[in-house]
């Protein structure tokens, strides 16, 4: 049976002190980066494919978690630290400063192993559920990691120290007081933990919050991350997100449009409002879940207004003018085929038969010559 230890201490007899450790450690780190490196890659291009596969994206993120662990093994008994390291188990103390911060690197190391593996669970177990989006994901990820490092980070810190009592009090004044001089930053992370579980818009929804409009691109812990359709991206901290009204218009998967146009008022606007549906009706850009309508919506100076409505799925800004376009057009056509005058904005003037209106002493009535009842100029 092969014994891993005495195998490692029998190389650190054979490589002794000097280069040969040096050399067998840059080639164990030289390999594991190049593990990594590979599995990260091969990751990617797995991203790009159909979905499938994911138990074996498990099964080699386990793998390189294990090679990874065996190399820091591997590095431990080339500098023989197996007995240090089982006297500090045992006494969480170690001889020299050098051990202590070997054992702190190699802890640190295997956190951060552990924490990638972990992540590529999470991953794929809740890649399963439609529920849980990416950002959700990624919180949960963020999460684990944070608490496995800080559970890490105290265990390194009692290797140098035995007061964590008063270390721990030192950190909790630290605390408050980058508290108090980061609290728009803590206002900012706590917002964003809320907009995480709300979920009032995801990457790819069309909002608008305030002033501001555009597809949600990214969405962080501190802040939010919008495209306007000018193609500028704008960055909105959180708390001012969660502070003002938001508009989604992408959620339900659907989204109206207005179209208003005016009818002569020598038309009957029920006539019209049918003729405006049947136009709208027949274009394939518009939703067959919700049927167009025309609602009469009150008298202009000029015309009786018509308000035309259509729904379209899976709106974009692209897809609202192109059917705002469609109906327009279609509109106009369908009034032209039946007579129908949308009629622009005119004003008529007229003077009240006998009304008198006085003459300015240059022979002008406000301006225009006066004129006699035959329709020449009157003259003094």
């Amino acid at each position: 049976m092969i014994d891993p230890v005495g195998w490692l201490e029998a190389l650190n007899r054979a490589v002794g002190d000097g280069a040969g450790e040096i050399l067998i450690t840059v080639a164990v780190i030289t390999v594991v980066v190049s593990i990594r490196y590979l599995a990260r890659l091969w990751f990617t291009s797995d991203r790009s494919r159909s979905g499938q596969g994911s138990r074996t994206r498990v099964a080699v993120s386990g793998v390189v978690t294990v090679l990874s662990s065996l190399g820091v093994v591997a590095l431990i008994g080339v500098w023989g630290l197996f007995d240090p390291l089982a006297s500090a188990y045992r006494e969480l103390k170690l001889g020299s400063l050098g051990g202590e911060i070997v054992l702190s690197t190699v802890l640190l190391g295997a956190a951060y192993s552990f924490t990638s593996f972990i992540g590529r669970v999470i991953e794929e177990l809740a890649g399963t559920r439609a529920q849980i989006s990416d950002h959700q994901r990624e919180i949960v990820y963020r999460l684990t990691q944070v608490t496995l490092y800080t559970i890490v980070g105290l265990t390194v810190v009692t290797l140098f120290t035995d007061n964590i009592g008063s270390l721990l009090v030192g950190a909790g004044f630290l605390g408050i007081v980058v508290g108090m001089a980061a609290r728009q930053t803590l206002s900012a992370v706590i917002a964003g933990f809320v907009l995480m579980f709300s979920k009032p818009f995801e990457i790819g929804d069309w909002v608008e919050v305030g002033d501001n409009e555009g597809i949600v691109t990214r969405i962080t812990i501190v802040n939010t991350c919008l495209q306007t359709f000018d193609g500028e991206y704008v960055m909105i901290p959180n708390d001012t997100v969660s502070s003002q009204p938001i508009l989604n218009r992408t959620q339900k998967g659907r989204l109206r449009i207005e179209v208003e146009v005016g009818v002569d008022y020598s038309v009957r606007p029920n006539r019209a409002a049918k003729i405006a549906v049947a136009a709208v009706d027949d274009l394939s850009i518009v939703s067959t879940a919700a049927s167009p309508e025309a609602v009469i919506k009150g008298f202009g100076d000029s015309a009786v207004l018509l308000g035309v409505r259509a729904w379209v799925d899976d709106p974009s800004v692209r897809k609202m003018c192109r059917a705002r376009t469609a109906i327009v057009d279609a509109v106009y056509e369908a009034f032209d085929r039946e007579g129908i005058e949308i009629p622009f904005p005119q004003r008529t003037v007229s003077r009240r038969e006998g009304e008198v209106v006085a003459e300015a002493g240059d022979g002008t009535v406000g301006g225009i010559p006066a004129t006699d009842g035959s329709g020449g100029t009157e003259t003094s």
